[in-house]
């Protein structure tokens, strides 16, 4: 199933979100496991999956609320908070720990003033921990969204925070 993207007609806001998501659960809706491409698709949508859209699920998918709250909990893909823009996770798996994770985690939460699971207040990243991302050779490893970054040093956490935040600066264009 292709990632929707955010709404295209100039209406992103919670409202225009709901109706966009109300065409994909129709869409989904008579498909056997129409739940978690449903929810793929909110997340995708929205950043995060929030009540309103929760509420609107249940109704059209005739799910109890417990059944759709038991799935999103079960996955961590899933978040019930907005997250950032790079939602940063470390690998806390063996190798990875051995190797230095914590200290990489360590500089992470010093670096952006977040402990594990928040924001931080300019909505650009978001901090995590995961049990094993199956690269063990290259550990200590962090990935930021689909990003992998390998044999991570506590001293490279700031360059790394530093080219994500470059992303975000705006482009400036010289005028002749």
């Amino acid at each position: 199933m292709s990632t929707p993207e955010k709404c295209l007609c100039g209406n992103d806001d919670e409202a225009g979100l709901i109706e966009r998501l109300e065409e994909i659960i129709i869409t989904l809706k008579e498909k056997p496991g129409a739940l978690i491409p449903v929810l793929q698709a909110t997340q995708s949508l929205f950043g995060y999956i929030p009540n309103e859209a929760i509420l609107k699920i249940s109704e059209i998918l005739n799910e109890p609320l417990s059944k759709i709250f038991g799935v999103i909990t079960f996955y961590s893909f899933f978040s019930l908070k907005p997250r950032g823009k790079y939602l940063i996770r470390v690998c806390m798996g063996t190798a990875c720990y051995v190797q230095g994770a914590n200290e990489v985690l360590t500089a992470l939460k010093q670096q952006l003033s977040i402990d594990i699971g928040e924001t931080t207040e300019d909505k650009i990243f978001t901090l995590d921990i995961g049990r094993c991302f199956g690269a063990c050779g290259l550990a200590p490893i962090i990935m930021v969204n689909d990003d992998v970054h390998q044999w991570i040093k506590s001293s490279d956490v700031a360059k790394i925070i530093k080219n994500y935040r470059r992303q975000e600066q705006p482009k400036t264009t010289e005028v002749l």
